[in-house]
């Protein structure tokens, strides 16, 4: 039995789709009939009865892992105990020690950059210590369709990473300039990727590294992206801290939109005793030319 304040924490939407009581009541069903089984099969039966799919028809498992931790985490419902031991959103530590802080000060000599796509055990927990230790939100799960990229110098020298993740739900500055509707953006979100995380190690200074990042990820992430998960995103979005000014964004050609409206990236719904979400700058970068057309077209698919 849900006590009143889990109750309170029930969300409306779950994966792009309207959540209910009614609906945590099969989905808490699933989970115990899934008795003795972990969370990776958990998501996989979810999304089998509950017929949880992305753009390209295939079961939508990090989605489906990324929310049963969210419900876990408010209350909503009992996961079993991790198997692997990652721990689920403690700081991660690789196997292998954080490299040497010896100060880069040029990009001469650096290029051309080396990107390895983040796939498998050692270079995630690489991915996820690096992210824990240095950057000033900490690491935390990437929901939805994702990718992941470790950056080097051409001689091997970790220089930094960044992450891609699935976009806001609703977003008044975004919505607004794109000019979609409700059902639109319902249809089209998976579309949109967001910049979750950018990060240049400490001790690495180069002028204008931040900004080169940024103009190759937009080249090489719509492919890599549908080799994954077959389909191609159109526009991207990041947000920016109030406490800077973006300027590495700017340089990048990406467009600034407005702030935020302190509401988190699941929208308006808050959860009972949560943090204050801070103003943020909102940064866009289209990857199509017609993104828009391609948007605001309504496939009448959910969204997964």
């Amino acid at each position: 039995m849900l006590d009143k304040d889990a109750l309170c924490n029930i969300p409306t939407r779950l994966l792009g789709r309207p959540f209910s009581r009614e609906v945590l009541e099969e989905l808490r069903v699933q989970i115990r009939l899934a008795e003795g089984c972990n969370r990776a099969e958990i998501a996989r039966r979810v999304c089998r009865q509950f017929g949880w799919t992305n753009r390209s028809g295939r079961w939508a498992l990090m989605s489906a892992r990324v929310a049963l931790l969210r419900l876990h985490a408010r209350g909503l419902i009992e996961l079993p105990q991790p198997r692997n031991g990652n721990g689920n959103g403690r700081p991660y530590w690789p196997n292998c020690p954080l490299p040497p802080a010896d100060p880069i000060l040029s990009l001469e000599g650096l290029r051309p950059l080396v990107w390895q796509v983040v796939a498998g055990p050692e270079p995630s927990a690489l991915w996820n210590s690096l992210i824990e230790s240095y950057h000033y939100l900490g690491h935390e799960n990437l929901p939805g369709a994702q990718m992941r990229y470790l950056i080097r110098a051409k001689d091997g020298r970790l220089l930094g990473a960044i992450g891609f993740g699935a976009a806001a739900w609703h977003l008044a500055c975004r919505d607004q300039w794109i000019g979609w509707t409700s059902v639109q953006r319902r249809s089209s979100l998976d579309l949109v990727l967001n910049n979750a995380r950018f990060l240049i190690l400490p001790w690495v200074r180069a002028a204008n590294l931040a900004s080169h990042i940024l103009g190759e990820s937009r080249r090489r992430l719509p492919g890599d992206f549908q080799k994954r998960y077959g389909w191609r995103p159109v526009l991207l979005e990041t947000f920016v801290d109030e406490r800077y000014a973006g300027h590495c964004y700017r340089a990048a050609n990406w467009i600034y939109l407005g702030p935020t409206q302190g509401r988190g990236k699941k929208g308006a719904h808050k959860v009972a005793g949560q943090t204050p979400v801070t103003v943020k700058g909102v940064w866009v970068y289209p990857l199509s030319p017609n993104f828009r057309n391609q948007l605001c077209a309504e496939q009448g698919r959910p969204n997964g």
